[in-house]
């Protein structure tokens, strides 16, 4: 009964959180919080481990810790193995700008050490924008599984010896779970780096620990199955609310791994949420078994580990090879799910179910069958001699690496300019506040103005290197007495002392990785100083979409009659893209004071314009992006 709920109800939870996991992959910004597919993951692992092993302990006194491990190693290794030589071997003939680290990532790995090497090792904003993401990021859960397995069984051998009673396991268990929690939120809060919070396994226990809590005071063979209707009622209406929170939590956007309330209790109340949706289908008295089972679950289910594994090297080395995934948006990613699905059930039935199942004796016969002239197994053959060479070329790839120098990235020229242009922004928008704050506002005409800049063109022309950017002298002239506040991410950050050359009465506020929710607080931070102008400039949306209600919300916070310049966005290797650009159409036909800077159209066929990301501008393309700006700027500007 209990191994038949394992493999029906659990392979259809594990395919829902596989199936989050992978569209949180391809796509974080709309399916927000599929990253939570790794706590249902680990709370699966915590009860069904801990249940297995009390169990044993109830019935025989005694558990066999080295059948555990035996059968751990056979389980999880050999698929692993696979992926990091099947990577390894890809790298080294398709992709050499990853062999920087492979041996390190490799060895990790295999150490089970994985999350802790991220933490040290994580990639920078600048490094993934270079098309140099990591293809095993993904891998840090298999680590914490690693240690959980290596640990645990110890951990319940001292917890069965000195805590004699159920009650006081359970509250050891559900304390230290707890303490994980907590753990993870006041380190949030004391400003340590995110990766430390999300890659922990002191941070991430609490989804292990809640699941072998829920195991001391839930065991599966104890539960009842001599229910009433009424009883049932409950366990299934229990059960609907849990998955209820669950799906509504995947799509919160206060789930969004960059915001507070994810480490200040958000992912605890998922867990809380898994751990009694698991209880639920565990229990014979409710039907959520019966409704999690299904062929399409138990096959997704029975190849989750699979899909895990593949998911993130199909994506990364697929949108390597590809261009504009913008225009895509559909095709692609069921181009990369067909992928990570055949390459799933390739290892599934090569690898995984035929060495889960593995003996010396087994492994001793095929050998000999292997290299007898006589057997006519051609496909065991062929299997083979493809194992060898993938072997062969991967494990070439992982010694070369040591050797390879690693490209820092963060000393590159956009990353350097970014930084010498936010110290200057820094400085500049002191100096300019203060003025802002001890000036009045004054309305001039802008008949009169054009009319000063006319004669100024020709009497005093100025910045007349960017005129060959098209834009003219006397649109340069009126950009200088714009004031203007603009807030903006890194693509603006790469291009604030080109635009402060234009509009030196500006403030410009521009910074790496800012989504649209960052704008709200920095409006507010302006306007609690007096130094939002009637001019305001936004430059936000390279790092994901954001829904229409935001942008509602961003106008009415700045107010009709504040003109407001949008810049849309030019990043192709991103889904996004066309969402953004078109919802700031539709957002510019509903608000009479918002105009769109249309640079997207203006640079798509101009690739000299960027950097390899094709998204940040070059010098060159910083004083194209920038005289766009400062032009339609000049012509709708309130003075």
């Amino acid at each position: 009964m209990t191994k038949n709920r394992f493999i029906t109800g659990y392979s259809g939870l594990r395919a829902l959180a596989v199936i989050g996991v992978i569209l949180y992959h391809l796509n974080p910004n709309t399916f927000v919080g599929g990253y939570l597919g790794v706590p249902i993951f680990f709370v699966l692992s915590g009860y069904l481990v801990t249940d297995h092993m009390l169990k044993a302990y109830r019935e025989q006194g005694y558990y066999d810790q080295h059948k555990f491990y035996f059968g751990r190693i056979k389980k999880l290794y050999p698929p692993l193995i696979a992926v990091l030589w099947l990577s390894a071997a890809y790298i080294f003939l398709f992709q050499r700008n990853l062999l920087v680290k492979l041996a390190q990532i490799v060895v990790a790995n295999l150490l089970n050490v994985y999350n802790f090497w991220q933490i040290i090792n994580g990639q920078s904003y600048f490094e993934r924008f270079a098309t140099n993401e990591s293809p095993f990021t993904h891998l840090w859960t298999m680590s914490i599984n690693g240690q959980f397995y290596l640990l645990w069984p110890i951990v319940i051998y001292l917890l069965v010896k000195f805590s004699k009673k159920r009650k006081t396991t359970f509250w050891i268990l559900f304390g230290a779970s707890l303490a994980s929690a907590l753990e993870m939120a006041l380190l949030y809060h004391s400003g340590v780096d995110i990766n430390r919070i999300y890659y922990g396994t002191d941070t991430r226990f609490f989804s292990l620990g809640l699941g072998a809590t829920l195991a001391v005071i839930w065991p599966m063979e104890k539960l009842r199955t001599d229910v009433t209707i009424t009883d049932t009622c409950i366990l299934d209406g229990v059960g609907l609310v849990a998955l209820v929170g669950l799906i509504w939590l995947f799509f919160s956007p206060q789930m969004d791994p960059e915001h507070s309330f994810t480490y200040n209790g958000g992912m605890l109340l998922f867990t809380v949420l898994t751990v009694i949706l698991v209880g639920i289908i565990a229990h014979p008295g409710s039907h959520w078994n019966k409704w999690l089972t299904n062929p399409v679950f138990n096959w997704i289910g029975s190849r989750s580990y699979g899909i895990y594994l593949y998911q993130f090297p199909v994506m990364i080395f697929f949108e390597d090879k590809v261009t504009n995934v913008a225009d895509h948006v559909f095709l692609y990613p069921l181009i990369e799910i067909a992928l990570i699905l055949i390459l799933s059930e390739i290892s599934y039935r090569l690898i995984e179910r035929p060495l889960g199942k593995i003996t010396w004796v087994k492994l001793k016969n095929y050998c000999s069958q292997l290299f007898k002239k006589s057997t006519t197994n051609y496909f065991a053959k062929l299997q083979a001699i493809i194992s060898c060479l993938v072997f062969l070329i991967g494990t070439t790839a992982i010694l070369i690496s040591p050797t390879v120098k690693a490209r820092d990235f963060n000393r590159s020229q956009l990353a350097t300019r970014i930084r010498v242009n936010q110290v200057q922004q820094k400085k500049d928008n002191q100096v300019l506040i203060t003025k802002l704050q001890k000036a009045k506002k004054k309305t001039r005409q802008r008949t009169k103005l054009v009319n000063e800049a006319r004669r100024a063109a020709k009497s005093r022309p100025v910045n007349q290197s960017f005129e060959k950017y098209g834009i003219s002298q006397l649109d340069l002239q009126l950009a200088r007495k714009v004031q203007l506040t603009a807030v903006g991410d890194s693509v603006m950050a790469g291009s604030s002392d080109t635009l402060r050359q234009l509009m030196p009465k500006a403030v410009i506020d521009a910074a790496v990785s800012r989504q649209l929710n960052a704008a709200f607080g920095l409006i507010s931070q302006y306007q609690a100083q007096k130094a939002l102008d009637n001019n305001v400039l936004i430059g936000l949306g390279t790092n994901g979409p954001f829904p229409m209600s935001d942008l509602d919300q961003l106008m009415k916070q700045v107010g009709p009659k504040t003109q407001v310049f949008w810049i849309n966005t030019h990043v192709p290797s991103k889904p996004w893209q066309n969402q953004v650009n078109n919802l700031l159409e539709t957002a510019a036909k509903k608000y009479r004071n918002l105009i769109i800077i249309d640079w997207y159209n203006y640079s798509k066929k101009h690739p000299s314009w960027f950097y390899q990301d094709n998204t940040h501008p070059t010098p060159v393309g910083s004083k194209y992006y920038s005289a766009l700006i400062a032009k339609t700027i000049a012509k709708h500007a309130r003075f």
